[in-house]
């Protein structure tokens, strides 16, 4: 692992995917509180609310009451995405289709609730693959078209990207997870569903080993599977520190980074979260998956910024640790 090496950074993608929102807000192309219905093909509704209006601003702060079913859990494998992001949102939100399930994929409270009760958690991921189709639609191009032309080419991130297939697979990090040592089987598991790197691998299903997963992917990518750097990804953590801009390039206007870095939404930014540290609140997102594990955040206070990625999906402790010592060193250069 160094600063170049490729990895897909989870959830730290749906910054990059509420920032392509943002800049068709900016545009004119959308309203973060209308029905998002004026711009979708289907009907969507949770079905035990079917009055209640989904907006763009409920999807962006997990206030929009879709859930996170078995069939997004279903959805992980090896390789690159063999149906397309529209045929898998429409499959699991419009009624009648193939993923959709009512019960299932809807959570049972109502659309625009201000504090949801728990569990489960109202986090919702495929919320952010709809949002990225709805960027597919609201710009006419396709969701990783959009992103190369207006965010990582201007960016300089020319190394970063969503399949397989658009970025150096020799430089992608083999992600990995420890197995606990209360591992067991289940009944009904089938092994193929750990996402192995191969067949050979699963014979390293003991407790505490290091087991290698495939390349996977998933159709809901926009909520997760961006495949970048450190260095390339600092890139855009940099423009936002730098109030829209990096360079000659202005990613968002200043008063759009200030409307989505503030709580004005449910008591919450549009998809960033806020951290604490110490005294300081700092701005960024987390990400999770299996064998992988990151986190990028700033403080607005000086503009010091940091990321973290770890190939292994065991380590949130040592990776928190890392974080907040790389804050600790900046405050002693100063």
């Amino acid at each position: 692992m160094t600063d170049t090496t490729l990895m897909n950074v989870g959830s730290v993608s749906k910054t990059v995917t509420a920032t392509a929102i943002m800049q068709l807000w900016e545009a004119g192309r959308l309203d973060l509180d209308t029905d998002v219905n004026e711009y979708l093909p289907f009907v969507l509704a949770n079905p035990r609310f079917p009055d209640s209006p989904i907006s763009i601003r409920q999807l962006l702060t997990h206030r929009s009451s879709i859930k996170d079913g078995p069939a997004y859990g279903a959805s992980y494998f090896c390789g690159d995405p063999t149906i397309s992001l529209s045929e898998w949102i429409e499959g699991y939100l419009a009624a009648g289709s193939a993923y959709y399930d009512a019960s299932e994929n809807f959570h049972t409270w109502e659309p625009g609730t201000l504090n949801p009760p728990e569990p489960p958690r109202p986090y919702s991921n495929v919320a952010f693959g709809l949002l990225g189709y709805l960027v597919e639609r609201l710009a006419d191009t396709p969701f990783q078209d959009y992103w190369r032309h207006r965010i990582f080419a201007p960016l300089g991130m020319d190394e970063t990207g969503w399949f397989l297939g658009e970025v150096e697979g020799s430089n992608h990090a083999i992600p990995y997870s420890v197995v606990p040592d209360d591992f067991r089987q289940a009944d009904g598991q089938e092994l193929n569903g750990l996402l192995p790197a191969s067949a050979e691998t699963l014979e390293l299903l003991a407790p505490g080993a290091r087991f290698p997963h495939c390349l996977y992917s998933f159709p809901n990518y926009p909520d997760g599977l961006m495949r970048t750097s450190v260095r390339q990804l600092a890139n855009f953590l940099m423009a936002y520190i730098n109030d829209g801009t990096l360079g000659g390039t202005r990613l968002l206007q200043l008063q759009t980074v200030r409307m989505v870095l503030s709580s004005r939404h449910f008591g919450q930014a549009l998809c960033w979260q806020a951290f604490e540290l110490g005294n300081d609140i700092l701005w960024g997102h987390s990400g999770a998956d299996p064998g992988i594990a990151t986190l990028m955040a700033f403080r607005p206070g000086d503009g010091v910024g940091v990321i973290v990625f770890a190939n292994f999906d065991g380590g949130r402790t040592i990776l928190n640790s890392v974080f907040e010592r790389l804050f600790q060193e900046s405050d002693s250069m100063r």
